[in-house]
């Protein structure tokens, strides 16, 4: 019997351990198995391959049983998720349903999820900015998190390395807040976009430009594209549903299948992580506990090195359920910051106006992308009431109608011919909110999930230095719309709104210089275990203003780099 567990053993034991196939988790598998390192992902989803689980990805409109409306009864049985933009007939399949996944909501909160092989890389707005210098330095010059560890300069080779295989479009636009990066040609601004430009570069004197976003679709596929099996986007715009083509990125069509070519990854799915197993003489982590999804028993993997990737929110969880006699309150929390600072992107307010120019003109075809307005406040000093600063989004459309009135021929006629109204135009906030002690996640002490684990426990809101920036938004981006000559203008808050549905959850587990004050180092360490990394967003120390999902990337690329000339060096 004990030949049998000692195959056993062996079989389940591996040279690293990947918790989660998103965006990080399937970067950290592409560069651990491209270094030849023997990798078991772990996901606690069911699996979904590239093209054969995308559903729903080439029907038409009229195909689906709603027309790609959700029932009642189902938004009625998710209010939560269902507050969610995306989640509709053509894509539900890939959200977490509310009772299925329960969680503890202290104050509001919108958790929104996927739990499937690739996560939400399946589901995201594709956005791709670079960080800038002013990010990495925000927190010391303004003192309300603790230091970086890294700046841009650290982090700026392993942006151009990730882009490059990734595939982000973009214009080269020189901006100091928003560096430029690896680009594939830019899709094309609308008239009206490149008009706002011109009119704030000679309202602005250029320091409130107005570029088309960068995006991480395939505009025009480069060799290392086409070796992923990937090819040029369709601009069909109907992403969430997944993409046959691979022409965005997601970890389904690029990095899983590149790390599954390289022999060396194991993929279980249905596996949901318990804990992370400590060795006390060790003094390091051996393996990871798992649930198995469907029949609950449990399972033990072990490995030299582990990453948690396992989405901001739950990597928090894994770590604060890791406990041992050596850390009582979660693996590595000697500094007892684990699951504080979380901070997000506020989303909740718009502006919208009209433009009565360019009637000659409208657009054709679909666009994956819009416009953006990098941050333009509290950039290179502190100029306003309150701290940090927001970018925004912009974008500019023809309104279209139909002639209702009359009866029979004409009104069927009249039905059937579009006809163009002004221009609309809108922008949404995308702001920083500043990492507090306050907004935090801890587990449940009585409720536990289906699989026996403890409830997360969510307590994070809005404070005053958000409500100043709105403020601050609607004022600026009136001024902005009304110097244009746009008229209707109309701010669109939603107060009541609560934080979550931006899905850009971070912090928890924040990098630092100081172990006392921070989880984690500057390669993405556990500062009190070596052999464990964590760069999703639970690692972020503050949030900027930009998309979060290509810094990710970056810090993954370079923490993995890292941990294997570890090994290799026989430090862990």
């Amino acid at each position: 019997m004990s030949y049998f567990n000692i195959d056993s053993i062996k079989d389940r034991t591996f040279d690293a351990i990947v918790i989660g196939s998103g965006i990080s988790g399937g970067w950290a598998a592409k560069e651990l198995t491209g270094k030849g390192m023997r990798t078991l992902v772990l996901e606690r989803g069911r699996n979904v391959q590239h093209v054969t689980d995308y559903p729903t990805t080439l029907k038409n409109p009229w195909e689906f049983d709603h027309l790609g409306q959700m029932p009642k009864a189902v938004k009625d049985a998710n209010p939560i998720v269902s507050r969610c933009y995306a989640f509709n007939e053509d894509a539900a399949h890939f959200f977490v349903k509310d009772a299925e996944h329960p969680y503890v909501q202290e104050k509001p909160f919108d958790w929104i999820r996927g739990y499937q092989v690739g996560g939400k890389s399946l589901l995201w707005a594709r956005q791709t900015q670079r960080w800038s210098k002013y990010d990495f330095e925000g927190p010391a010059r303004d003192g309300f998190a603790v230091e970086w560890p890294i700046s841009y300069d650290d982090i700026a080779p392993w942006y151009s390395y990730v882009e490059k295989f990734a595939g982000i479009s973009g214009n080269k636009d020189g901006l100091p807040q928003l560096p430029d990066g690896e680009f594939l040609p830019p899709h094309e601004q609308s008239c009206v976009e490149k008009y706002f430009g011109e009119q704030m570069a000679k309202h602005y004197n250029g320091a409130r430009p107005i570029i088309i976003g960068r995006c991480a679709h395939l505009t025009k596929p480069n060799q290392i594209h086409y070796d992923q099996g990937r090819a040029q986007c369709q601009n069909r715009a109907l992403c969430q549903r997944g993409c046959p083509y691979g022409g965005y990125f997601s970890s389904n069509a690029s990095t899983i299948p590149w790390a599954q070519r390289s022999g060396k990854m194991t993929l279980k799915s249905d596996s949901v992580v318990h804990s992370i197993l400590y060795d006390e003489k060790l003094g390091k982590a051996t393996g990871v506990r798992v649930i198995d999804a469907n029949t609950k028993e449990a399972v033990e993997y072990y490995a030299k090195v582990i990453f948690v990737n396992a989405a901001a929110l739950n990597t928090n969880l894994i770590l604060l359920n890791s406990k041992s006699n050596r850390f009582q309150n979660g693996l590595g929390n000697d500094s007892g910051v684990l699951g504080k600072y979380v901070a997000f992107h506020n989303y909740r307010t718009s502006i919208s106006g009209e433009y009565e120019g360019f009637m000659d003109t409208t657009t054709e075809g679909i666009r994956p992308n819009s416009s953006y307005i990098p941050r333009f406040r509290n950039v290179f000093k502190q100029e306003t009431d309150f701290l940090r600063g927001y970018a925004a989004g912009f974008g500019a459309s023809r309104m279209t109608y139909n002639d209702r009135s009359g009866m029979g021929e004409d009104l069927k006629n009249s039905l059937a011919e579009k006809k163009y109204g002004n221009w609309r135009v809108g922008s949404h906030i995308m702001g920083e909110t500043i990492p507090k002690e306050t907004n935090y996640v801890a587990l449940d002490s009585q409720l536990t999930d289906p699989w026996g684990i403890p409830q997360l426990k969510i307590s994070v809101s809005y404070d005053d230095n958000d409500e100043k920036m709105i403020k601050d938004f609607h004022e600026q981006l009136t001024e902005m719309f009304t110097k244009a000559g746009f008229t209707n203008i109309k701010t669109n808050d939603i107060p009541n709104k609560a934080p979550g549905l931006d899905i850009h959850e971070m912090g928890g587990v924040r990098m630092g210089k100081d172990p006392k004050t921070s989880m984690l180092n500057k390669f993405n360490q556990l500062h009190a275990c070596k052999n464990v990394f964590v760069t999703d967003g639970a690692c972020m120390t503050s949030t900027a203003t930009q998309n979060p999902s290509l810094t990710y990337m970056a810090l993954t690329a370079r923490a993995a780099d890292y941990a294997v000339k570890q090994l290799k060096a026989k430090n862990l």
